[in-house]
């Protein structure tokens, strides 16, 4: 049977465009549709304008910071306004580059919503296409509590980039890293923020000493932490907004933003006109090689909920394209993925967490160090610096490395590729440090804590 694509993408994103763009360059005829903007949520909505603004916002600290070594700072002013246009006129010739690499690539473009007819047909502006195989690569979206009164008042992620004016008072909800990425932001530039969680600290799921660090440090910086709360009620009241929590605190703010996670983009896209399995969140579920229960559709990146990141969708997609029209089969390997929180500080980490390793392989040995940057000695900012390296005991492997402090992303990204070869700490050790760095750190620690079981005996 004739089919007018071997591969139509739904979603041109990060994770869509690499694989539609791999697959044609393999020699396939290619199709993609795209209802909003080319480049998904990292280019357009998230991970690349969200850095542009957390740049902006740490601006502040690097100018008082310069009065240590000699500068005179005037007073500071910043215009939100212009710091979105200038955003925006980035985004634009990004999202233009991802256009030309698909131009370039021959992959056709369709502008539309597109819809799973059947397993091999697509509908597009109510145009039926037909493809040997077809790719979902829709990703993730931003959720909003569904019995919170007042909810529609707030914003998420998405409208946070595009805000006329910056809240001088916000409420974020969440604790995870876009919550603190955003928490960071506001704060940098001049707003008061107050975090509301459920829980009993933020960030969950990572390490613990980087999870205290950070929160330590926000506090220092005047953000203010509610744990143990929701929201229970949002009223508007001009152009403020009144808060209620559970425990009957009430707050006025300027702005509410819901950061409480991401849920994949499987709704109305077709789905179960042929009978695609989804987990019990709606992610499209596949096997190592993405593919569904049914042969002809696919799925890779957030849509799928296996990690969430936008270089994961980027690997998983080409390894897809050169599994299918390459003829190079393989897998996207998910196993330590080094990641990044682009809070203030930052946070950098790659394998396992203190409690994940200890449970995975018992008796392991833990380097830890606290220390205040180089740079901020000469300012007198008291910031700490962690890092930590988990070890297996049995093989000296290192199993887990967490960064808290400037640079971190940039030198986690260094150490990913160590853990990643599966080095040991003697390896680690015998790596010479460059110096004066923040970085060597990794390479000199060399005394490991006190076993907690061994303290706890000696109790």
């Amino acid at each position: 049977m004739a089919y007018d694509y071997d591969l139509f993408t739904i979603g041109a994103g990060s994770g869509g465009v690499r694989a539609s763009r791999i697959a044609a360059t393999h020699g396939a005829k290619v199709g993609i549709a795209e209802s909003f903007r080319a480049g998904g949520t990292c280019v357009i909505r998230g991970c690349v304008p969200k850095k542009f603004l957390v740049y902006a916002a740490h601006v502040h600290e690097d100018m008082e910071d310069a009065a240590g070594y000699g500068w005179t700072v005037p007073e500071l002013t910043h215009s939100w306004p212009d710091l979105i246009a200038a955003k925006d006129k980035e985004i634009d010739r990004l999202e233009g580059i991802y256009h030309g690499l698909l131009g370039n690539a021959g992959v056709t473009e369709y502008t539309g919503r597109a819809t799973i007819v059947d397993e091999h047909t697509v509908e597009v502006n109510g145009e039926k296409i037909t493809a040997e195989k077809i790719l979902v690569a829709t990703g993730g979206w931003p959720v909003l509590p569904e019995a919170v009164p007042g909810r529609e008042l707030a914003i998420t992620s998405n409208e946070a980039l595009d805000l006329k004016e910056r809240p001088k008072r916000v409420i974020i909800a969440g604790g995870g890293y876009i919550a603190v990425e955003f928490a960071g932001i506001f704060n940098g530039l001049g707003s008061e923020v107050t975090i509301v969680i459920r829980g009993d600290k933020i960030l969950r799921g990572f390490d613990e000493d980087i999870r205290d660090g950070l929160t330590t440090a926000i506090k220092d910086k005047g953000i203010k932490i509610h744990t143990g709360h929701i929201i229970t009620e949002i009223k508007e009241r001009g152009e403020e907004l009144d808060v209620t929590l559970a425990d009957g605190t009430e707050m006025t703010v300027d702005a509410v933003m819901y950061a409480i996670g991401r849920t994949p983009n499987t709704k109305n896209l077709g789905l179960e006109n042929v009978g695609v399995e989804l987990t019990a969140n709606g992610a499209i579920k596949v096997d190592e090689w993405s593919q569904t229960n049914v042969p002809s559709i696919y799925a890779v990146g957030d849509v799928t909920d296996r990690i969430a990141l936008t270089p994961v969708a980027i690997q998983e997609g080409h390894a897809l394209a050169d599994t299918l029209y390459g003829n190079r089969p393989r897998k996207m390997d998910h196993a330590n993925v080094a990641s990044a929180v682009f809070s203030q500080p930052p946070i950098g980490s790659v394998g396992l967490t203190e409690a994940e390793a200890r449970k995975e392989y018992g008796a392991i040995d833990v380097y830890r160090s606290s220390f205040r940057p180089m740079k901020y000695t000469l300012s007198g900012r008291q910031e700490k610096s962690i890092m930590k390296l988990l070890v297996d005991r049995a093989t000296d492997k290192v199993v887990g490395a967490h960064m808290l402090g400037p640079d971190a992303p940039e030198i986690v990204q260094g150490i990913g590729i160590a853990v990643k070869m599966g080095a040991t700490k003697a390896d680690f050790d015998a790596t010479v440090g460059i110096h004066p760095t923040a970085a060597e750190e990794f390479v000199t620690m060399r005394t490991p804590l006190p076993d907690p079981e061994q303290v706890q005996a000696a109790d």
